[in-house]
């Protein structure tokens, strides 16, 4: 019940957010998929198995960077690879998605090319390719090459034998040069550098859920109960990224988080919140008192 209701506050909090507007200029949905590891004592947690005597579950998430809303989530033992579960995705013509090297499998790839949509991710040093043409960059921006290739080993080719795009990057803050691999040759590579980038933001919902949700304790042992316990802080997690957009609250969703701990049973400071926005709406109680709506059906 609790992971339902969580993708119904999903769907909800995506279409609060639709309208949100990226730090990058482009109109396509933007995701980024990414998991993280939860370590558990394997004594305590037989099931969840990852290593000869270490236990761990995996937290397999995609966000939508309008919003840093996942509308994808699975629970899995730490021995899963983080593209075990990319094909669950339901891939989003037009939508572009933000992956790390972890999830270069040229067969899934493939698929995003052929849903007609795109990917940016790294590009691995052990995968061989051949240059096709070069694109002239500006190089003031931090771009080293634009270039247009084909894979070259034979099981590679075989999986993906359309172009790709090559764009390698010099990032001088942390002194190297990052190479992007991308099926999107319409964006410019100034743009494509600034995606990736933009993949962070799904490290930093690890982090906050981490830190504000508590994940990284458990109060029951079994499997059933650690994911009851991650399907809860993502429902608290989505309930207060609704509240902020709905209500254009200027607060963190921390402090909001504090907040309500502090003044949980504080029915007019909730109320409070939604003063003076005209997008509030009200329910009466059945004591007759006035309630913040969260649903609007």
């Amino acid at each position: 019940i609790y992971e339902e209701l969580a993708k119904l506050l999903m769907q909800r909090a995506r279409r609060e957010y639709a309208g949100t507007d990226l730090a990058i200029d482009v109109d396509n949905a933007v995701y980024a998929l990414d998991a993280s590891t939860i370590d558990l004592t394997l004594s305590l947690f037989p099931w969840a198995k990852f290593r000869k005597t270490k236990g761990a579950i995996k937290l397999h998430t995609m966000i939508d960077l309008r919003g840093n809303i996942p509308p994808f989530l699975i629970i899995t033992d730490g021995k899963i690879h983080d593209v075990k579960a990319a094909p669950l995705i339901q891939i989003e013509p037009a939508g572009i998605y933000l992956v790390d090297r972890a999830y270069i499998d040229f067969d899934w790839l493939r698929g995003i090319d052929e849903t007609d949509a795109f990917f940016v991710t790294r590009l691995k040093r052990s995968i061989r390719w051949t240059r096709v043409i070069s694109h002239p960059v500006n190089k003031a921006l931090g771009l080293r090459s634009d270039q247009e290739i084909l894979l070259f080993s034979k099981q590679s080719k075989a999986k993906y034998p359309k172009r790709l795009r090559r764009v390698s990057f010099r990032d001088e803050t942390q002194n190297r040069t990052l190479v992007f691999l991308t099926n999107n040759f319409t964006l410019s590579a100034e743009t494509i550098a600034a995606l990736y980038k933009a993949r962070w933001e799904i490290e930093l919902f690890f982090k906050w859920i981490k830190q504000n949700l508590k994940v990284k304790r458990f109060y029951g042992t079994s499997s059933n109960a650690v994911k009851t316990q991650i399907w809860i802080s993502m429902i608290v997690y989505l309930i207060l990224a609704i509240l902020k957009e709905r209500y254009l609250l200027q607060s963190s969703l921390s402090q909001l988080l504090h907040f309500l701990e502090v003044n949980l049973f504080e029915t007019k400071l909730l109320i409070s919140i939604s003063r003076s926005n005209p997008r509030k709406t009200y329910r009466k109680g059945e004591n007759g008192l006035k309630q913040l709506t969260l649903f609007d059906y």
